[in-house]
Parts: C-alpha cells; sequence; structure tokens
C-alpha cells in the first residue's frame, strides 16, 4: 500500500481569504487599520507566516506605516519573520506610486470647454448602435481621470442608477462629474427622462460632495450640453 500524506493547508489562508474578500468588497483600504493595509501587501511576500504579528512589529519599529514604506530595505530584511523580498515589496511603494501617478495623468485630456468635452464623448460613443451611459471623471483641472462606463441599453434606453455614479466619483476620487451618452437614433433633443436623470444624479452627487459639470449627448458627428442648453 502506498504511503500517501494528507497536504498540510496554511492554516492563516482562510484568514487572509477573508481579507481579500473584504477588501474587494469595499473597494479599498478606507476602513482597514494601517496594520491591516500592511499585513495583505506582506501577503504576497510572506507566504506561510502570521503577517499580522509581522505588520505589527514593523510599524512598531518604523513608527508608522509611512515610516515602513521610507524605511531601508536591507536594514527591514533583519526583522525576525521578514526577507529581502518582502522587504524590497515594502519599500518599493513610494517609487511605485510616483510612477503611478506619472502615468495615470500622462496623456489624459483637459476637458475644460463644451467643446472640448463634446469632442471627447463623441470619441467614447462613436460606432455604439446601443444607447451607453459614461461618467466621466475628472480632476480639479478638468483633466480626465477615467471614463466610466455604468451601463449599456438598448437602441433607445439605458436604464442609470444615480447612486452608481457616486459611486464611481467616490471610487476615482473625482472633483466633478461630465456625464455622457449617445441617442444611436440620432436625434439630439434631450428627452424628459434624460433631463430628470440629469437633476437626479446631480443631486447624488451633490450628497457626496462632486460636481457635475455637463451632461453630453451625441448622435452621430454631433453632440449636445444639457448645460449649455440650461438644463441644469
Amino acid at each position: 500500500m502506498d504511503d500517501q500524506t494528507t497536504p498540510i493547508k496554511n492554516p492563516h489562508e482562510y484568514h487572509r481569504e477573508r481579507m481579500r474578500l473584504r477588501y474587494i468588497e469595499e473597494m479599498g483600504f478606507d476602513s482597514f487599520e494601517d496594520h491591516q493595509v500592511l499585513e495583505m501587501l506582506l501577503f504576497h511576500a510572506v507566504p506561510r507566516r502570521d503577517t499580522n504579528a509581522l505588520a505589527h512589529a514593523l510599524i512598531g519599529k518604523y513608527g508608522s506605516l509611512a515610516g515602513v514604506f521610507e524605511a531601508d530595505p536591507l536594514e527591514m530584511a533583519k526583522v525576525k519573520g521578514m526577507t529581502k523580498n518582502a522587504a524590497v515589496l515594502v519599500t518599493m511603494l513610494p517609487d511605485l506610486m510616483k510612477r503611478y501617478q506619472l502615468s495615470k495623468y500622462a496623456d489624459k485630456p483637459v476637458l475644460g470647454s463644451v467643446e472640448e468635452a463634446g469632442e471627447y464623448v463623441k470619441a467614447q460613443l462613436c460606432g455604439k448602435d446601443n444607447e451607453n451611459f459614461f461618467a466621466i471623471c475628472v480632476n480639479a483641472q478638468n483633466k480626465v481621470i477615467n471614463a466610466v462606463k455604468i451601463n449599456e441599453g438598448t437602441v433607445c434606453e439605458v436604464a442609470v442608477y444615480p447612486q452608481k455614479v457616486a459611486e464611481a466619483a467616490l471610487r476615482f476620487k473625482a472633483r466633478s462629474i461630465i456625464l455622457a451618452h449617445n441617442h444611436p437614433g440620432g436625434s439630439l433633443t434631450p428627452s424628459q427622462e434624460d433631463i430628470e436623470l440629469t437633476r437626479s444624479i446631480e443631486a447624488a452627487l451633490r450628497a457626496v460632495g462632486v460636481k457635475l459639470n455637463d451632461h453630453i449627448i451625441s448622435a452621430g458627428d454631433q453632440f449636445v450640453s444639457l448645460k449649455r442648453e440650461r438644463y441644469i
């Protein structure tokens, strides 16, 4: 009879999976303590140890989460439970964030006028056969952070929930939002439903401290601004 042994599972894996699911469900670290953020980061470099205790030890040694990120990796690698790979991973984060910011805004346009916003929306929605609804997140300088697709509908309508637009604004830390959707049928005239939806979204954004800049409707190679038409 062959000698078979049952693989020993990582005793910390269930806890790690709960942490991952929490991060995904909450879409970020806002409700996490600093040691929990560091603990999750260490999951990827310290596979079979209690990274909660290690995170506490590192923050205790360096004074704060920022202090950990700014520490010398060779010195950090000497901390009990750490490895050189783990220390490099943790201390490279400030440089990664610098690179992220440079990349994030490198080629994004500035939508400082109705014409610029309209041209951008036409490019986003060109050739779409069904109605698509986007929330264009911009920063304080009206530079595009991200164009978030909220929903796709049929040839004549699209269902949109104002709360989803507000959630997108918060997720991408937008200072303001430009709404955008298309009319595949070719009409540039805003429907009463378009106007009412715009005002509902404006109220939802106002509740979370985000401004609604405009709502652009595109049809073919033309567009209309609800702000210019004084519906906003």
